[in-house]
């Protein structure tokens, strides 16, 4: 996985759509995460590595989270769900439009949040990790994970 490219990660054309430039390899391997966290949403609805998806919205009133969980807990899987099913489903196209860079940010964001909750990422962890470190690579991961985030909401702020 290239970080540092010469290129755009998305690159805003003339008639509003985008044009997308990765390699075959993090097309595939973005695909095969969106898959996985679909599974994952579609599992067990309390896993820890879900916390930061699905925050509480009632942290002190446990009648008012159940009742927010009834009423907007499916509305949020189903968005999420929708946003990776966009990742995967455009990840080996060469053009977007901005609708799928928005879902695009979304999907890579909450692969991200569920990835450094499962690595307990704080904000002073820096991610670096000598190779032998049995999570460097999951940490690299995460790095390509927030460089992806950062240059798709770059992209669409142009």
């Amino acid at each position: 996985m290239a970080l540092f490219r010469r290129r755009a990660l998305f690159e805003r054309r003339p008639d509003g759509r985008f044009a997308l430039h990765l390699g075959a390899d993090e097309r595939q391997l973005l695909a095969g995460l969106a898959d996985q966290l679909a599974a994952l949403l579609d599992g067990e609805p309390d896993d820890p590595a879900l916390r930061r998806l699905f925050p509480a919205a009632y942290h002190d009133d446990a009648e008012r989270e159940a009742e927010w969980q009834v009423l907007m807990g499916e509305d949020l899987r189903n968005s999420r769900r929708t946003a990776l099913e966009t990742l995967r489903a455009t990840a080996t196209r060469t053009e977007v439009t901005e609708d799928e860079v928005t879902a695009w940010m979304q999907a890579v964001n909450s692969l991200r949040l569920v990835l450094g909750t499962r690595l307990d990422v704080t904000e002073e962890d820096t991610g670096d990790r000598p190779a032998d470190d049995p999570d460097a690579p999951a940490f690299a991961l995460y790095g390509f994970l927030s460089y992806l985030l950062d240059r798709t909401v770059d992209s669409l702020s142009r």
